[in-house]
């Protein structure tokens, strides 16, 4: 038998007791919660392709990096967390001016969403970023001013991009400007030679006999012309000048700068580099040659138009005088 007198003395003790039991294990709930969620979190920063960071602006202190700084830098966190220099080292030295002055800039707008520079990874390659920062607008006054930004790899989406650019100005089989991008450019040029007054010349060139190649030797031979074509042009032009495919069997050259008597000399270049050239189909070999119409810009051109016109003109002057010249008109 339970003594009463011990029995009656413990009923008060049970209801705190129960209370605490509760409370004990509603705390372990509690921080089992939490560390779950701390293992969630770090799950996700180990995931995130981007790296989340803070700064502190007065100290010049990267307070927080996230995993993803070592995988896209290449470079140990530790190291950035103790020298902010570390991140100003990696910036690729002719886009480090413009990611301090866009970092600055947060100070005064609050956000700044459109910044991407380029960074050298540890291994050396060269990476584009996308970085996003904002700063804490709720600081109190006196604390410290916390800059949080988030950091992209977009390398792939910029060697995307460069492909793409690529392809719409470039003419596929010879690797020159397409006939768009080519206008384009001598536009560009045509508009800075009337600013600044200085000299500004058009070429333009067509394979003599085009059609004989491709019906004597085929298609095939007749693209291998071309591209011997493209060759001589980007090997005999100068640096700077514009040169392009622009038609079937034609291209055009812009020589920014270049005198008449200076465009003669680069066109005669031209000339002797593409008679040089020797093709071989089966147990034949054949040359070929090219006429050239040259003009340069005058007082009373208003656009590059009326320079393509003249050069049309006079290269087909060539044509008729013989093929295988170079005309100016």
């Amino acid at each position: 038998m339970v003594n009463k007198s011990l029995q009656d003395s413990s009923l008060p003790l049970w209801p705190e007791a129960a209370q605490t039991l509760l409370a004990l294990m509603h705390a372990q709930g509690e921080v089992a919660r939490l560390s779950e969620r701390e293992q969630l979190f770090s799950a996700l920063l180990v995931s995130v392709n981007a790296v989340l960071w803070a700064f502190d602006w007065e100290s010049r202190r990267v307070l927080y990096v996230s995993p993803a700084y070592e995988r896209i830098f290449g470079r140990s966190a530790g190291l950035l967390l103790s020298d902010y220099n570390h991140w100003r080292d990696s910036i690729y030295p002719d886009d480090l001016d413009y990611a301090e002055r866009s970092l600055a800039e947060v100070l005064v707008k609050g956000a700044v969403e459109d910044r991407e520079y380029r960074i050298i990874a540890a291994d050396g390659q060269v990476r584009w970023l996308s970085d996003k920062c904002f700063i804490n607008r709720q600081a109190e006054p006196g604390q410290p001013v916390i800059i949080v930004g988030i950091a992209e790899d977009i390398t792939d989406k910029k060697q995307m991009e460069t492909e793409l650019q690529r392809l719409a100005t470039t003419d596929v089989l010879t690797q020159s400007s397409n006939r768009r991008h080519f206008f384009e450019c001598a536009h560009r040029e045509f508009q800075q030679a009337r600013h600044q007054g200085t000299p500004l010349a058009f070429l333009l060139l067509d394979i003599d006999d085009f059609k004989v190649i491709n019906d004597s030797y085929g298609h095939q031979e007749g693209d291998n012309v071309l591209q011997r074509i493209a060759e001589s042009g980007r090997a005999a032009l100068r640096r700077g000048d514009v040169f392009g495919r622009v038609g079937g069997e034609e291209f055009a050259a812009v020589f920014p700068g270049c005198a008449p008597d200076m465009a003669m000399q680069v066109a005669e270049r031209l000339q002797r580099e593409i008679q040089r050239l020797s093709f071989s189909h089966g147990d034949q070999t054949f040359g070929i040659t090219v006429s050239q119409g040259l003009t340069s810009l005058t007082a009373e051109d208003e656009s590059v138009d009326s320079l393509f016109a003249r050069a049309d003109a006079a290269m087909y002057k060539a044509k008729h005088q013989g093929k295988n010249r170079i005309i100016c008109g």
